[in-house]
C-alpha cells in the first residue's frame, strides 16, 4: 500500500501516465496547426522566384543540375502531376515533406523522452522563424531537413539494438537511405552521416558499432542513391561541384571576424535569440551525456554548425546554410533535463520566437512591418503576373508588326522563369544570362538554339545588367527599339523596375549569347 492508501497503479501513479498522453495530444496539435497554416501560406503567397527557378527544372527532370542536386525537382514534379502547374502544386511536396518532418522529430523526441518532451519538440519547431519558410517552400531546403530528420531517427533505432543483430542492420540501411534523400536534395547533406561517424568515433562504446557490417552497408545505400547525380556532373564537367565548392568555400577577402558576426547574428535572428542560446547549451551539455541516444545528435549538430563556422572565415554563409543543424538540435533540446530556470527561459524564448513566426506569417499577407520595400523578401514573390501580362502585350504587338516568331526572354534565371510561370500557356522563357551568374539555363538550348534567323526578341530585365546585355546583342539584330519600363509592386509599393526591349530580325549569329 502506498502512504495514501491507494494501491499501486491507482490513480496517483496513472496521474503522469495521463499527463503524457494530454503532452503527446498537444504535440501533435501543435504540429497539425502549423500545417494548416503553412498550407493556407502556400496558396495565397504567390511563387518565389528561386521556387519558379526549380518549377521550371521540374519541367525537365535530370540526375542534376547546376545549382543542386535533384530531389527539389522531383519534389515539384511529383505535385504538378497531381494538381497541374499551380502555386500549390509546386508547394505540395515540401509541404508534406516539412509534415513529415516535423512528426519524426516529434515522435523521436516522446521515444527519448516522453510527451512532455514531445510537446517540447513540436512548440520549438513551430516557434523558429527559420522553420516558417523551411517548411512550406519549395527549395532544396524542404527534402534535405526531412533526409535528415529520417537519418537521425534511423540511426536512433540502430543505437537500441545489439552491433551486428539482423534488425540493426535493417535500420542502418534506412538510415542510408534516408541520408541519400539528403544528398540528393543539396551537397551539404554530406554533414549529416559526416557528424555521425564523428560522434561513432568519438567513443569507445560508440566505435564498436563500426565493426558491424551496418554503418558500412547504410554507407554503400547513399552512395548508390547518390551516383546518378554524381555521374551527371561528371558528364557535365563537374559543374554543380565546381559552383558549389567556390560558392561556399571560396576566399571573400574582408574581415573573417564579421562574417563570423554575421553568422551568429543571422542565427539569433533566423531561431530567434533565446532559442539559439538554449540549443546551442544544449548540445553542448549533450557531449558529456552518456546516454549515446542524446549524445550522437548533439555531436551531429555540433559538426555541422562548426562546419559553416569554418567555412564562415573565407566567405560568407548564407543565413539559411546551418539549418541542417537544427533537425538534431531541437531533439536534444526537448529531450534534456530541465531545471525550473531553464523552464522559464524556454517559455520566454518560445514566445518571442512565436511573435516573430507570426510576424512573418502576417507579414506574407499584408505588408505591414516598417520595411523599406529593398529590405522585405517577401516583394520578391509579387507583381509577376503584371510583368508577364506585359510581355504577352509586347509580343503581340510585335508579332502585328510582321515578325513570324516572337521568343520572350529575360536577362537572368529569376525573371525568366518568374514570367514562364505567370504567362498564360506557361511557355518555356529563355534566360540569356548575359551580366548575369551561370546557372543551370546555360546548360538548356535557348534563344540562340530554338530561334531561327529572322526571327525576333522580346527581352526583359532589370537594371543595372540590362542595358548592358543590350550593347552585346545589338550588332546581330536589325533593328532595336526601347520598349516600356514597367514596375514591378506589393501593395502599391515599387519593387523593380522591368525594362523590355524589342529586337527585329536576329541575323543568326549565335555569339553574343554564348
Amino acid at each position: 500500500m502506498t502512504r495514501t492508501g491507494l494501491p499501486p497503479g491507482g490513480p496517483e501513479t496513472a496521474s503522469p501516465a495521463r499527463h503524457d498522453v494530454r503532452a503527446w495530444r498537444w504535440a501533435l496539435s501543435v504540429v497539425g496547426v502549423g500545417v494548416l497554416i503553412r498550407l493556407f501560406l502556400a496558396v495565397v503567397v504567390p511563387p518565389f522566384p528561386d521556387e519558379t527557378y526549380y518549377w521550371e527544372w521540374s519541367r525537365q527532370l535530370a540526375a542534376g543540375y547546376f545549382d543542386h542536386p535533384p530531389a527539389v525537382a522531383a519534389l515539384i514534379g511529383a505535385g504538378t502531376a497531381i494538381l497541374g502547374h499551380t502555386v500549390l502544386a509546386i508547394r505540395l511536396g515540401a509541404l508534406l515533406a516539412g509534415a513529415v518532418t516535423s512528426l519524426v522529430l516529434v515522435t523521436l523526441a516522446a521515444r527519448l523522452g516522453a510527451g512532455a518532451s514531445a510537446l517540447r519538440a513540436a512548440v520549438t519547431l513551430a516557434c523558429m522563424p527559420i522553420a516558417a519558410p523551411g517548411l512550406l517552400l519549395a527549395t532544396p531546403d524542404a527534402p534535405l531537413l526531412l533526409g535528415a530528420a529520417l537519418t537521425v531517427a534511423a540511426v536512433d533505432r540502430a543505437l537500441q539494438l545489439p552491433p551486428g543483430s539482423r534488425d540493426e542492420t535493417a535500420w542502418w540501411l534506412l538510415a542510408g537511405a534516408a541520408a541519400g534523400v539528403g544528398f540528393m536534395s543539396k551537397l551539404t547533406g554530406v554533414l549529416i552521416p559526416f557528424g555521425i561517424t564523428v560522434a561513432l568515433l568519438a567513443r569507445t562504446g560508440l566505435r564498436r558499432r563500426l565493426r558491424a557490417p551496418g554503418p558500412w552497408l547504410a554507407a554503400l545505400v547513399s552512395l548508390a542513391l547518390f551516383l546518378p547525380f554524381v555521374c551527371w556532373n561528371a558528364r557535365h564537367g563537374w559543374i554543380s561541384f565546381g559552383f558549389q565548392l567556390s560558392h561556399g568555400l571560396g576566399s571573400a577577402g574582408g574581415s573573417a571576424l564579421l562574417r563570423e558576426l554575421e553568422l551568429v547574428g543571422s542565427q539569433m535572428g533566423l531561431v530567434s535569440p533565446i532559442l539559439f542560446v538554449l540549443l546551442a547549451g544544449a548540445c553542448i551539455a549533450g557531449l558529456r551525456d552518456s546516454d549515446p541516444r542524446r549524445f550522437v545528435p548533439s555531436v551531429v549538430a555540433l559538426t555541422v554548425y562548426g562546419f559553416f563556422t569554418v567555412s564562415a572565415l573565407r566567405a560568407s554563409a548564407e543565413a539559411n546554410w546551418p539549418a541542417l543543424a537544427y533537425v538534431p538540435a531541437v531533439l536534444v533540446l526537448a529531450t534534456a533535463n530541465w531545471s525550473t530556470r531553464v523552464h522559464r527561459w524556454f517559455v520566454g524564448g518560445a514566445a518571442l520566437g512565436g511573435v516573430l513566426v507570426l510576424a512573418i506569417y502576417v507579414q506574407a499577407l499584408v505588408p505591414w512591418l516598417p520595411l523599406d520595400v529593398s529590405a522585405d523578401p517577401i516583394t520578391r514573390a509579387h507583381g509577376w503576373h503584371e510583368i508577364g501580362t506585359v510581355t504577352q502585350t509586347e509580343s503581340a504587338g510585335m508579332q502585328s508588326e510582321g515578325c513570324s516568331a516572337v521568343w520572350p526572354a529575360a536577362r537572368t534565371f529569376q525573371h525568366a522563369s518568374e514570367v514562364a510561370f505567370h504567362l498564360p500557356d506557361q511557355p518555356f522563357v529563355p534566360s540569356t544570362n548575359l551580366a548575369s551568374r551561370a546557372n543551370q539555363y546555360d546548360l538548356w538550348d535557348g534563344f540562340a538554339e530554338l530561334a531561327a534567323p529572322g526571327d525576333c526578341l522580346v527581352l526583359f530585365g532589370s537594371e543595372p545588367g540590362t542595358e548592358v546585355a543590350i550593347q552585346e546583342i545589338t550588332p546581330v539584330f536589325a533593328r532595336v527599339v526601347r520598349g516600356p519600363v514597367v514596375t514591378r509592386t506589393r501593395a502599391g509599393q515599387e519593387a523593380e523596375r522591368i525594362h523590355f526591349w524589342r529586337l527585329y530580325g536576329w541575323s543568326g549569329d549565335p555569339a553574343p549569347f554564348r
